[in-house]
């Protein structure tokens, strides 16, 4: 059971596994206990001290000094216990160094067992506290293999789980292959830590500026926000506390070095880097580059933004598919939407015209309702009387009608949008009716003639054949000419 060099062993473990000296220390004691136990019974009263300077492992068995004795394994009589301290007296506990190779192959057996398994725990702690430090860090290893489409990554003590939705799409790869990825999660589960990876997390494109850029590493530039659509597209924005240094230049790069090794790293996916404005207008009109903006209407309450633009410009302001807006807008943390300038300009008309249309409102009153902000009967009627008191000459009577009067127009556009919603799913229904005896009566149709094996009736077709054959004759009648009368006559007298 004791090895001369156990020491060494434990040292060598230690560098080895990452586990603490005492952790496996202890867990060599805990074995010999567990050893005693199960060679002399679970009663037994033993102690197990690791001398450092030996380097080994001692097992004593302690017994109560005790008048009469009625378990051996726990108690001694006065006599046997003069025998091993001659100082000894009643109520006493004698400890004795047991010979561990008495423990037999069982007991070896079960402290082995032991010592596993508390290695393994021990292993599994150390690479959790290694790992849980390193959180929100790069980190490199080697495609080990494929799990349902997760990437499992050996991560050299432990492995790393890529999950399927952390992956970047169109992204490929093989056993044995170098990977690159975030740590963004780090698990404690009893089967071991779950150290989870990601190559879609915004967190990972700004390490990697972080790692390419000086400037960034010096806290001269600083990234302020970053947005992804993994595989395609990006958007960082970036500052600088230096007014000298250029941030947008300095991510860049000379000749666009620094962005170019990014956007390998990336796999080709591009990346648009903007300057970060304090104001939150400009910062969306840079986050939305290279469509020019017109203006913009901003909504503090519900941190949305009206965003118009020429008509020219909408479709790069909005981009494939809504990318480009979709982008701004997470990055920017505001709601966005993009309008034209036709679009934006018809709809404040139909709104002014909408509060002209009702009672009591001329075009002077609509023009100072239109100063305050009030650019349609919708605004008005969630108005309450006190923001309508802020237009000139408004009292609370009037505001009264007006919330009333905007509130009733609503009411019956709503109501005759739904008279025309319901009188079009009526003649759309009515349509299909139709269609639906149409195809009825072709099918009878085809049924009739499958079963005669003639062609259907055609009444014009009919009638067109007819006339053609009515003409054909009238023709060869006109083409012969009339028979004389001699001729006639010979022929009756010509023999029979």
């Amino acid at each position: 059971m004791f090895v001369a060099d156990i020491k060494r062993v434990v040292e060598q473990v230690s560098r080895d596994k990452g586990i603490d000296r005492e952790v496996l220390i202890s867990a060599l004691e805990e074995a010999l206990k567990s050893a005693a136990r199960k060679k002399f019974g679970s009663k037994i009263d033993i102690e197990v001290q690791y001398s450092d300077e030996t380097g080994e492992i001692e097992v004593f068995q302690f017994k109560d000094d005790v008048e009469v004795v009625e378990d051996p394994t726990l108690e001694v009589n006065m006599e046997e216990g003069r025998e091993l301290d001659a100082e000894c007296e009643i109520g006493d506990s004698l400890g004795t160094k047991m010979d561990t190779s008495t423990f037999g192959r069982i007991a070896a057996q079960s402290a082995k067992q032991v010592i596993i398994q508390k290695m393994k725990d021990a292993e599994k702690d150390a690479v959790y506290a290694n790992f849980i430090d390193r959180k929100g860090e790069i980190i490199n290893g080697i495609v080990q293999r494929m799990d349902r489409g997760d990437i499992i990554v050996n991560l050299g003590h432990t492995e790393g789980v890529l999950p399927v939705r952390e992956q970047v799409p169109r992204e490929g790869y093989r056993r044995g292959d170098r990977i690159r990825a975030y740590i963004m999660d780090v698990l404690h589960e009893s089967r071991g830590p779950q150290i989870i990876l990601s190559r879609a997390h915004p967190e990972f494109l700004v390490l990697l500026f972080k790692t390419e850029v000086p400037e960034i590493s010096e806290a001269i530039v600083s990234i302020m926000g970053a947005a992804r659509e993994p595989g395609v597209r990006a958007k960082i924005a970036v500052s600088s506390n230096n007014s000298d240094i250029d941030p947008v230049g300095a991510c860049v790069g000379m000749k666009g070095s620094r962005v170019q090794n990014v956007v390998q790293e990336l796999r080709g996916e591009k990346i648009d880097i903007i300057p970060w404005h304090v104001d939150a207008a400009k910062y969306v009109c840079n986050a939305l580059a290279p469509a020019e903006i017109s203006r913009v209407i901003i909504d503090e309450t519900n941190r949305a933004m009206e965003v118009i633009v020429p008509d020219e410009f909408l479709s790069i302001a909005i981009g494939k598919r809504g990318q480009n807006v979709r982008l701004a807008s997470r990055l920017t943390g505001w709601h966005l939407d993009v309008q034209s300038e036709t679009k934006y300009n018809e709809t404040m008309r139909s709104g002014y015209e909408s509060i002209v249309a009702l009672p009591g409102v001329g075009v002077s009153l609509a023009d100072a309702l239109y100063e305050k902000g009030f650019f349609s009967t919708e605004e008005i009627s969630i108005a309450s009387i006190e923001d309508l008191m802020q237009v000139r000459d408004m009292t609370e009577e009037t505001a009264q009608e007006l919330i009333d009067a905007a509130r009733q127009a609503i009411l019956e556009a709503e109501a005759e949008a739904e008279a025309e919603a319901e009188a079009e799913a009526e003649a759309e229904a009515e349509n299909q009716i139709e269609e639906d005896g149409a195809d009825d009566a072709a099918t009878v149709t085809g049924e009739v003639t499958a079963e005669t094996g003639a062609e259907p009736d055609n009444p014009t077709e009919n009638t067109t054949r007819a006339a053609e054959a009515g003409t054909g004759d009238d023709a060869a009648t006109e083409a012969a000419p009339p028979a004389d009368e001699d001729d006639v006559a010979a022929a009756d007298e010509a023999p029979q």
